[in-house]
C-alpha cells in the first residue's frame, strides 16, 4: 500500500485507543464529523472497511493491522528526533503485564529506565493468552506472559525466557493455627477458606500436594495487594510470590503451610521486534532485571 495518509492513521489510533468517535475527537482536538471524514476518507483510499462503528467501536483486521504499523512508526521517529538532537514528545510505549510480576520484580526495573524519562509507559494488568493477544494486535509494544501459553508469537514478535515466578502458600499463624492445627492436610484445605486471583494457579498447587483435584472454598480478588490484605488480615490462606512473602515468614508475620514445597510460573517477555535505540535497551534492561531477581529453571526440569 503506498501513500499512506498519516493524519488519517493517527485519527484511526485514537479511535481504536479511545472505542469512540467522540472520545477520539476530543482526544485530537477535532470535532466528531473531522473524525468520521478521516476515516471515511482512509477507507475509500483502502478500499476496505476499516472500523466497525458501535459501542465501543473496533478496527477491523485491516484496520488494527495499520493501527500497528503507525504505532511502529512513531516509535521510530521518536528514536531518529532523539539520534538528531531534536525536541521530542515523549513517545506512548504500552505494555502488558501480569498483577505479580508488575508488583514484584517489575518495580525494580523501571527506575533506571525512567530516569532520565524516555518514553510514556502505558502499563495495562493481563494474563496470559490476554496478554499475548493485545501484543499480536499491536495494541501493546510487549507483555509478560506464561511461556506455555498457548496461540504461539505473531510474525515480527520474540519471544524470551525470564525466569521462574514462584509462590509460597502461606497464612497467618492465627489462621493457620484455626484452620489447620492438625497440618495442611485434604480435610482442612476442603474446609479453610482460601484467597486466589484465579482458580487455576492454587487448583493445580494443591493437586500437586495432594496427588489428585481437590475442591477447596475460595474468594477471588483479582487485583494482588486485595490478595495480600486478605492473607494479612488472616481470612485466608493462598499463594503469594516469594518475593513477597519470604521477608513476611521471616518476621513471623505469616507461616509457610507447606515448608520446601512452592508453584512456579515460568514467564517470558513477547515483544515487536522494533529495531530502536530505546526498545532495544528496554528488552534487555527488563530480561536482565527479571533474570536478576526471578530463579532460574533447572535444565531437564519441568519448571
Amino acid at each position: 500500500m503506498s501513500n499512506l495518509d498519516y493524519r488519517g492513521l493517527a485519527v484511526l489510533d485514537a479511535v481504536a485507543a479511545s472505542g469512540s468517535f467522540d472520545k477520539a475527537a476530543l482526544l485530537l482536538g477535532m470535532s466528531q464529523s473531522a473524525v468520521s471524514q478521516r476515516i471515511k476518507a482512509l477507507e475509500d483510499a483502502c478500499g476496505r472497511l476499516l472500523v466497525v462503528r458501535g459501542t465501543p467501536s473496533v478496527p477491523t483486521g485491516l484496520g488494527q493491522r495499520l493501527v500497528v504499523h503507525f504505532r511502529h512508526v512513531k516509535l521510530m521517529e521518536a528514536a531518529l528526533d532523539i539520534d538528531l538532537g531534536r525536541d521530542t514528545s515523549l513517545p506512548a510505549l504500552a505494555l502488558a503485564l501480569d498483577a505479580d510480576s508488575l508488583a514484584t520484580w517489575f518495580a525494580h526495573a523501571l527506575p533506571p529506565l525512567l530516569a532520565p524519562p524516555r518514553c510514556q509507559f502505558d502499563i495495562q494488568l493481563a494474563d496470559g493468552e490476554r496478554a499475548l493477544r493485545l501484543v499480536r494486535e499491536g495494541a501493546v509494544f510487549a507483555c509478560v506472559a506464561e511461556t506455555d501459553e498457548v496461540g504461539g508469537d505473531a510474525a515480527g514478535t520474540t519471544s524470551t525466557p525470564l525466569g521462574l515466578l514462584r509462590y509460597t502458600c502461606v497464612a497467618t499463624p492465627a489462621f493457620a493455627g484455626h484452620w489447620f492445627g492438625d497440618g495442611f492436610i485434604a480435610e482442612a484445605v476442603a474446609l479453610a477458606p482460601a484467597v486466589v486471583s484465579e482458580r487455576k494457579q492454587l487448583a493445580r498447587f494443591l493437586a500437586q500436594e495432594f496427588e489428585g483435584e481437590v475442591v477447596f472454598p475460595h474468594h477471588t480478588m483479582p487485583v494482588s495487594p486485595a490478595l495480600e490484605n486478605c492473607i494479612l488480615h488472616g481470612v485466608a490462606y493462598g499463594l503469594m510470590p516469594e518475593l513477597s512473602a519470604l521477608s513476611r515468614i521471616a518476621s513471623g508475620q505469616l507461616i509457610d503451610l507447606a515448608p520446601g514445597r512452592t508453584w512456579s510460573t515460568a514467564l517470558s517477555w513477547h515483544a515487536w521486534n522494533i529495531d530502536t535505540p530505546f526498545t532495544h535497551a528496554l528488552t534487555e534492561h527488563i530480561v536482565t532485571s527479571a533474570r536478576r531477581y526471578l530463579p532460574q529453571p533447572t535444565p531437564g526440569s519441568d519448571l
